[in-house]
């Protein structure tokens, strides 16, 4: 009779790798570091070098795996033809000489080392690749996505996306390049560059012709299991194809998902993938921990070390240097260099690979895997100092001084010039206003100064550069700055010295509408409220709802928000939530005080006044 506890022999592991993510991942975050750092170091911790929990690392590497080629399907999936085209010039220009650049000086430290040249090649490319999940988090963190430097940084991450795929498919004739030169090409090679082509003409035909009718089959079923289930077996499939002709798995996903990239099914097979994708990714990031050989790093701990620093230090100073070729301001540039500076979790692919195909011996190997590892550690913190010494620089900064005000002094004064002040002020201008607008932002005042705008430096929150601006011949000052905090003391400023102009402000949100009502400013409108009250409006009509009935509801609706507000400013922020659910009904008296409240819009106002008199 089988024992019945062999079949639960696969829990400690599995428990042991849960454990050590729970701990490790959110450890890391708090540091202000990347969860994949938390995975290495789980890694490490957990395997041979450390606590020996896992005693065969090479186990889990086969499973751990799928995370890359899940996580390169979902690439593919990202790559839209329009949107390769927007960035080709940073994609192509810059990602391509950003790889070359950084390949060619790392394989010539490779030789000078003591490589020979195919080697030094495959290091200079395990070196040249960055971390893209640590790149792509930094630049969530810092919210400079959609800066320059961040676009650009995220062109260079997208090519060595792009790269990847033709560098797996290239190993293997790499490795194969002594048996050209001493015996010619095979009959063998030549059958297996034949099979390679092949397959790569089956997928993209069975994925150009066949995925979209397969998946509304599938869809018309109503079965959402098979929904994921068809997900993985397109993805594993591909992959294995590509495995079986001599290719990567990787590459065979990778195409998947580019062929997939238009169909109607990528949001919902990415959300399928999504969780696998993760949860192996991570596995797979344990298991390179797990494979660094304590004995190597002891051995040669000194020589790594100078071998980090000098990497990080050289990476970041090609990319910054190519990002000033380009045009990138200086500091935009050396920012841009830092969050480069790692290599990338493909390395952890291409150098296992490479010792697989002889390209590497077995030492070397484990000696740039722990390199590569080690840049993903002192990078990160290295872009982290610079940030700090960037901001101390600026801290240390003299202010610039207001400009002069020469010309200002318009019967309406804008503070801010943001995506808010923008509009307001273009509003202003066209009904033949003279508007003064002064903002701190001296970017964005030279980005206004392109399309004709005259936009004043200064910051709206001292009373020296509102007195220059012209605050005292105003009628009305617009406060439309996105910092709450900026905006109340611009408020208080102008109530306190200025009684006679009236306080038009942008509120953030709820709780700072509500705050304004309190300071008693003449309007207030919450930056989201109107457009998001038309937006449903507009919603309801295309569903249906005759354009009367809807704009009755969408009225009830602001009705409600005005009582509710009315009712916060009194009872706290759970006063009315009960009126934030319901149907439309018939206008009722609010129990509003009988005096207008200061600070809600002119027709908030007189919807209280309709209702008092309702009630009267």
């Amino acid at each position: 009779m089988p024992d019945p506890v062999a079949h639960a022999s696969f829990l400690p592991p599995v428990l042991i790798f849960c454990a050590a993510a729970v701990i490790a991942v959110p450890l890391f975050r708090r540091l202000g570091l990347s969860g994949v750092l938390g995975y290495l170091a789980a890694g490490i911790v957990i395997g041979p070098s450390g606590l020996s929990l896992i005693g065969e690392p090479e186990t889990v590497r086969g499973v751990a795996e799928l995370g890359v080629v899940l996580l390169l399907f979902i690439v593919g999936l990202e790559l839209k033809l329009s949107r390769l085209i927007s960035m080709r010039r940073d994609i192509f220009g810059l990602g391509a000489a950003q790889l070359g650049v950084t390949v060619a000086v790392f394989a010539a430290a490779a030789v000078a080392s003591g490589l020979v040249l195919r080697s030094a090649v495959v290091v200079g490319i395990a070196l040249a690749l960055s971390a893209t999940s640590i790149a792509l988090q930094m630049l969530e963190e810092r919210g400079d996505l959609q800066a320059s430097y961040g676009q650009r940084s995220f062109a260079i991450l997208l090519f060595q996306d792009l790269s990847i795929a033709p560098i797996l498919a290239l190993m293997p004739l790499l490795a194969s390049a002594g048996v050209f030169r001493e015996h010619g090409a095979s009959l063998d090679m030549l059958i297996g560059i034949a099979t390679a082509l092949a397959a790569l003409a089956a997928v993209v035909l069975v994925g150009r012709y066949g995925l979209n009718p397969f998946f509304q089959l599938l869809a018309s079923s109503g079965a959402r299991e098979v929904m994921t289930a068809s997900a993985l077996l397109v993805v594993l499939g591909a992959a294995l194809v590509m495995e079986k002709a001599g290719l990567s798995m990787a590459m065979g996903a990778f195409l998947a998902g580019v062929l997939l990239a238009e169909s109607n099914f990528r949001h919902q097979l990415e959300a399928d993938i999504e969780p696998f994708r993760g949860m192996l990714l991570g596995l797979f990031f344990m298991s390179v921990g797990m494979s660094i050989e304590g004995g190597v790093v002891r051995a040669h701990w000194l020589w790594l070390v100078a071998a980090t620093l000098a990497t990080v230090a050289g990476k970041a100073a090609i990319v910054a240097v190519l990002l000033r070729v380009f045009g990138s301001p200086r500091s935009d540039a050396v920012r841009g260099g830092a969050l480069l500076a790692t290599a990338g979790e493909f390395a952890f692919v291409v150098l296992p690979l490479a010792g697989a195909l002889g390209l590497l011996t077995g030492p070397a190997a484990q000696f740039v895997t722990a390199l590569a590892a080690l840049t993903m550690l002192v990078a990160p913190i290295a872009a982290k100092a610079l940030d700090l010494a960037l901001a101390h620089r600026r801290a240390g900064r003299p202010e610039p001084e207001p400009d002069d005000f020469a010309g200002a002094g318009g019967s309406v004064l804008v503070v801010g010039f943001g995506r808010f002040g923008q509009v307001v002020d273009q509003v202003l201008l066209a009904a033949g206003n003279s508007v003064t607008v002064i903002d701190k932002n001296v970017d964005r005042i030279r980005a206004a100064a392109r399309f004709g705008f005259r936009v004043f430096y200064g910051d709206g929150t001292r009373l020296d550069v509102l007195r220059a601006a012209g605050i005292g011949r105003a009628r009305i000052v617009c406060v439309c700055v996105d910092d709450r905090e900026a905006a109340l003391k611009i408020v208080d400023i102008v109530q306190e010295e200025f009684p006679q102009v009236r306080t038009f402000v942008r509120a953030y949100d709820r709780i700072h509408a509500i705050d304004l009502m309190n300071l008693q400013v003449d309007y207030q409108l919450r930056e989201t409220f109107e457009s998001a009250l038309r937006f449903g409006r507009a919603t309801l009509e295309e569903l249906g709802v005759q354009e009367e009935e809807a704009a009755a509801i969408t009225s009830d609706v602001r009705r409600r928000d005005v009582a509710r507000l009315v009712m916060q400013r009194s009872e706290g922020i759970m006063g009315g939530a009960d009126l934030l659910h319901g149907t439309r009904l018939e206008p009722e008296p609010l129990s509003a005080p009988t005096a207008k409240p200061h600070g809600l819009s002119r027709e908030t106002r007189d919807i209280i006044g309709e209702d008092e008199r309702a009630g009267a």
